[in-house]
């Protein structure tokens, strides 16, 4: 059967010159098909039509049986073959109604729609709104406040004693050299990132020396800076080691860490660390939770500069969580977020990840990430090193990897992990960035111990030596939920609800002021 469809410009709605379409009906799709009759004598299908409510105006109600008309005309027309008839139909309406025409057309897919539009305003009104993230919320409403007094000591990010962000010295001079490099291109990088970067980056964590990177033990991918590489670890433990179901973490932690893990697919449980009364590590109940996690249980470890405490597992201490983890048969995965950070040693700031490697030759994940010591946070460079048993293994294990990793988000930046590499390629380079990160992380301690003075000449109530114990970017202050509201709302002061401060917020200029807020704040509302 042929079909003839000639379109004219009839309403104004096409071209003045004719078209004529030959439509062989055997090429059409066999869903197309479907819709016509199968018998020889064709017959107008049974139209059924749910009652409709009630329309008031007269031009609702006109617009109404229009569409119906047109529907009924287009399944008929199907029904018989004779699409020229509907094409025609169509073509002679009037311009008053011809919109309504095309939007009655439309409607004969409306089942659907004309159920739920009448009751729905939108496909998304079923969405609920979000609560802001704790973290980056603060950062929202810090800069919608107007209050020239406002202080902000919410996020962790470093800033200088004038309260700018800060660019690392020798990360200006790689991009000033990269930007006159004729030779430097765009082209993607291959899935598990920057080739170079892989021993660059395990050396900088396990040490130079280190046999697993000789024995190329190490499955390496870079990945999108510290919260990538943690989900792209869930993933692979959801897909590939189904037994390790239950990640452990600290409570408290990272208020993000939970979320990356229950949207892999997760459990999650917790472990104590915090202890308000000392406030130092809990650290007899956090083995005492740990002895009776199931084998292989993943236990999520700080690797330094704890976040939000900013209270670390002393040497003796990690090697008990290392003999644990091995008796337990625990999986380890450290964090390593803030190294160089915590104590301006890079080496002893990793003494974690090289004791569990190197010394226990444990399997293990850790997440690394340069947002904070190379200042590479909107770069979002990291890499996530994965240690095997052998490297047969890191090579399955990396196989694996990139398969996640490709769906994902296919390939990781360019730019900042080129950065990384010429400061860790160049020894020269690599001195420097060391030396800036001391000089950073020498200021954070100043800042401790000018906040400790502070409170402790107002004779604030209290006691606050734990700001000093405590190392790197943050302060668990020991305030409480309602202490750390009055400091926001009264004060200005903005910070976490859990009493943590970014010590990287408090300059000359405002550490007098955020002195008397915390006194007062201590006086006026008593800790619960």
């Amino acid at each position: 059967m042929t079909l003839a469809l000639f379109c004219g410009s009839a309403a104004g709605l096409l071209p003045r010159n004719v078209s004529r379409l030959r439509v062989d009906s055997k090429a059409l799709p066999s869903s197309f098909l479907s819709w016509l009759p199968t018998s020889a004598t064709p017959r107008t299908p049974e139209i059924k039509h749910t009652k409709r409510p009630s329309l008031k105006h007269p031009h609702a109600r006109a617009e109404g049986r229009e569409q119906e008309n047109v529907s009924s005309l287009l399944l008929r027309s199907l029904a018989s073959g004779s699409v020229v008839s509907l094409c025609l139909s169509l073509c002679t309406r009037s311009p008053a109604t011809s919109l309504s025409s095309f939007s009655g057309v439309s409607a004969l897919n409306r089942g659907y729609f004309s159920r739920t539009m009448a009751t729905q305003s939108s496909l998304f009104d079923g969405v609920q709104e979000a609560p802001p993230d704790p973290i980056l919320g603060l950062e929202v409403a810090f800069r919608a406040d107007q209050d020239p007094r406002k202080v902000n000591l919410g996020i962790g990010a470093y800033r200088t004693d004038d309260g700018k962000p800060y660019v690392f010295r020798c990360v200006r001079q790689v991009e000033q050299e990269m930007a006159a490099d004729p030779n430097l291109y765009k082209e993607y990088l291959p899935i598990d990132g920057l080739p170079e970067l892989k021993k660059q980056t395990q050396e900088l964590l396990f040490g130079e020396d280190s046999s697993a990177i000789a024995e190329e033990r190490i499955c390496s991918a870079q990945v999108l800076s510290g919260t990538g590489g943690l989900r792209v670890a869930g993933e692979f433990l959801r897909y590939f080691l189904p037994h390790c179901k239950t990640v452990y973490m600290s409570e408290p932690t990272w208020p993000n860490h939970p979320n990356i893990f229950k949207k892999a697919g997760l459990e999650v449980a917790t472990y104590p660390y915090w202890n308000p009364a000392t406030k130092g590590v809990d650290f007899e109940n956090m083995k005492k939770t740990l002895e009776s996690a199931a084998p292989y249980s993943v236990l999520l470890l700080h690797a330094c500069a704890h976040n939000p405490t900013g209270v670390d597992l002393n040497e003796a201490q990690w090697r008990e969580i290392m003999d644990l983890c091995k008796r337990k048969r625990l999986v380890p995965m450290i964090d390593n977020a803030y190294q160089g950070y915590a104590s301006g040693d890079l080496q002893r700031d990793s003494f974690s990840s090289r004791l569990f490697c190197n010394e226990g030759n444990m399997e293990l994940f850790v997440c690394q990430s340069f947002a904070k010591n190379m200042g590479l946070y909107g770069e979002r460079i990291g890499m996530l090193h994965i240690v095997c048993a052998n490297a047969e293994r890191a090579k399955v294990v990396l196989s694996q990897v990139k398969k996640i990793i490709r769906p994902m988000y296919s390939s990781p930046p360019l730019h900042g992990a080129r950065i990384v590499s010429r400061v860790l390629g160049d020894p020269n380079m690599k001195a420097a960035w060391m030396s800036e990160l001391k000089e950073l992380a020498g200021r954070i301690q100043s800042v401790r111990s000018a906040l400790r003075s502070g409170l402790e000449a107002k004779q604030t109530p209290g006691t606050w030596r734990h700001i000093t114990e405590q190392i790197g970017m943050f302060s668990y202050t020991g305030l409480s939920r309602e202490q750390a509201e009055r400091m926001t709302k009264h004060w200005h002061v903005y910070m976490m609800n859990n009493g943590r401060i970014s010590l990287a917020g408090l300059t000359q200029a405002n550490l007098p002021y955020v002195v008397e807020a915390i006194d007062e704040v201590v006086r006026a509302v008593p800790a619960s």
